[in-house]
C-alpha cells in the first residue's frame, strides 16, 4: 500500500508512506508506485497514528436509562444506578454492547483502547466477557483491560480478593477508587494494596483518583509517593484527578514537585468530568476538571479519554475522540493556534505513553502499519470542522472508510 502526499503527524512537508507486509517500510517525498500496489491519494491531508481512547468503561456502555436515568448527573448516583444494572449482566449482554461501541470506535479511527472493568461483581462476568472480546478482535483493535473496583477495594465485601482474582484471570492493569472508600485511611490503604498487586503481577496501574470536587481529598499525593518509592513511576496513571481543580495554588505548587519526581501519567475525561463536576455547587460553579494546561506545561504526560458512552454517568457519547478533545481544549483554555495544532497528541502520542505501547505505535519505518487519514489539510482544521476519518488502516489493510457527506446550498 502506498499513501501519497500527506502531512505526517501534522508536519508542514508533504511525504508519502509505503506499508509492506503490515509494516511501514518507506517514508519519503519521491516514492513511486510499485506494480499492482494499492494506492491511496492523500491529497495533502493529515496522516496520524490511530486515535487512542485511554479511558472508557466498555462493560457499562449503552446502558443509559437502565434501570433508570441519572437525573442528578452526579458520579455517586451513577455508581448507585450501575450497581443495580450490573446484577443483570451476562456475558452475551456485555459482549454485544461492548462490540457495538468498539465497532463505532473503529469507524472513528481508534485502534487502541484502555477499558476499565468493574470487579465489584462476585462472578466477574464483565471481565470474562471482555477478555473473550479482546481475543476475538485482536486483529483490528488492541484492548487493555483494567481491573477496576467500582465500589471500592476495602469498602466492598471481598473487594481485595476479587481485584486480585481479576489479575489472575488476565486483566492487564490494576485500578482503584480511593475517594469512594469509606474513609481516607481506607483510601490510602487501598492504594498501598493496589501497588503491591502491580509489583506481584507485573502490571500497570491506573487509578480513578480523586474524582470529586472536594479540595480536602488528597489521594493523589499518596499514589504519586507510592509510584516514586516503588519505582513503578511511569507505569502508574492517575485518572480524573478533578479535585486538583479545587486545590489552592500553594499546595498545588508543592504537589507538582512530587508529580514530576513520580513520573505518573494523567488521564482527563473532559466530556464526563465537565458533566459530573460542580454538581454540588450553586455559584460560582466549578468546571470539574484537573489542571490539564498546567500539567502539560510542566512536562507531565496528559492524555484524554471519552470515559462513558451512553451509560449511567453520561447519557451521550459515540466513540469519536474529537469530541473529548474539543471539549478539553475549550475547558482547559488551550485555544492558542499552536496549542490547537498540537492538540492531537492528547489522543495519540500522549495516550500511547500512558498505555505503554510506544514500542509499536507511531508512523515510522519498521513500526506496524497502523494509521488514519483525516479530511483536513492540518489538524487545526480537522478539529475545527470535526473532519472525517477518511481511512482507518491497520497493518496495511483498510478496516474502516468514510465518504464525506455532500452538502449543497441553494440560494435565490
Amino acid at each position: 500500500m502506498l499513501i501519497k502526499d500527506v502531512h505526517i503527524n501534522n508536519q508542514e512537508d508533504l511525504q508519502s508512506v509505503r506499508i509492506t507486509a503490515g509494516k511501514f517500510s518507506e517514508i519519503g517525498k519521491t516514492l513511486k508506485p510499485l506494480k499492482d500496489e494499492q494506492i491511496i491519494e492523500g491529497a495533502g491531508k493529515v496522516l496520524l497514528p490511530p486515535f487512542i481512547d485511554s479511558h472508557i468503561h466498555l462493560d457499562a456502555t449503552l446502558t443509559a436509562g437502565q434501570p433508570e436515568w441519572n437525573q442528578t448527573g452526579t458520579l455517586f448516583d451513577g455508581i448507585r444506578i450501575w450497581s443495580e444494572r450490573k446484577k443483570e449482566l451476562t456475558i452475551v449482554d456485555v459482549k454485544a454492547r461492548a462490540k457495538e461501541t468498539i465497532y463505532q470506535q473503529l469507524r472513528y479511527g481508534i485502534q487502541f483502547v484502555r477499558s476499565h472493568v468493574d470487579t465489584t461483581d462476585p462472578q466477574l462476568i464483565a471481565l470474562q466477557a471482555l477478555l473473550e472480546l479482546k481475543e476475538e478482535l485482536k486483529d483490528v483493535i488492541e484492548l487493555q483491560l483494567v481491573a477496576f473496583p467500582q465500589e471500592g477495594v476495602l469498602s466492598f465485601p471481598k473487594g481485595k480478593e476479587l481485584l486480585e482474582q481479576a489479575l489472575k484471570e488476565g486483566a492487564d492493569v490494576v485500578g482503584g477508587i480511593p475517594h469512594y472508600e469509606f474513609n481516607h485511611f481506607y483510601g490510602a490503604d487501598s492504594l498501598k494494596y493496589i501497588i503491591s498487586l502491580a509489583e506481584k503481577y507485573n502490571t500497570l496501574v491506573d487509578v480513578h483518583c480523586d474524582e470529586i470536587d472536594d479540595p480536602a481529598t488528597r489521594n493523589l499525593e499518596v499514589l504519586a509517593t507510592l509510584a516514586y518509592e516503588s519505582g513503578l513511576k511511569e507505569r502508574v496513571t492517575a485518572s480524573h484527578t478533578t479535585a486538583m481543580g479545587s486545590y489552592n495554588d500553594a499546595y498545588t505548587y508543592k504537589l507538582f514537585r512530587l508529580l514530576k519526581l513520580s513520573q505518573v501519567n494523567f488521564v482527563s475525561n473532559p466530556l464526563v468530568n465537565m458533566h459530573l463536576g460542580g454538581r454540588f455547587d450553586t455559584y460560582p460553579k466549578r468546571r470539574g476538571l484537573t489542571r490539564i494546561k498546567e500539567l502539560s506545561e510542566a512536562g507531565i504526560n496528559v492524555s484524554f479519554g471519552e470515559d462513558d458512552v451512553k451509560d449511567p454517568w453520561n447519557p451521550l457519547g459515540n466513540g469519536d475522540m474529537l469530541d473529548p478533545l474539543q471539549m478539553g481544549v475549550y475547558a482547559a483554555q488551550l485555544m492558542g493556534y499552536k496549542q490547537l495544532q498540537n492538540s492531537f497528541n492528547y489522543v495519540t502520542y500522549n495516550a500511547a505513553r500512558t498505555l505503554h505501547i510506544d514500542d509499536h505505535y507511531g508512523v515510522a519505518v519498521g513500526l506496524p502499519g497502523n494509521c488514519i487519514l483525516l479530511n483536513g489539510q492540518d489538524f487545526y482544521n480537522v478539529l475545527n470542522k470535526h473532519a472525517e476519518v477518511l481511512y482507518n488502516i491497520h497493518a496495511g489493510k483498510i478496516i474502516a472508510k468514510t465518504v464525506p457527506a455532500k452538502r449543497e446550498l441553494y440560494l435565490d
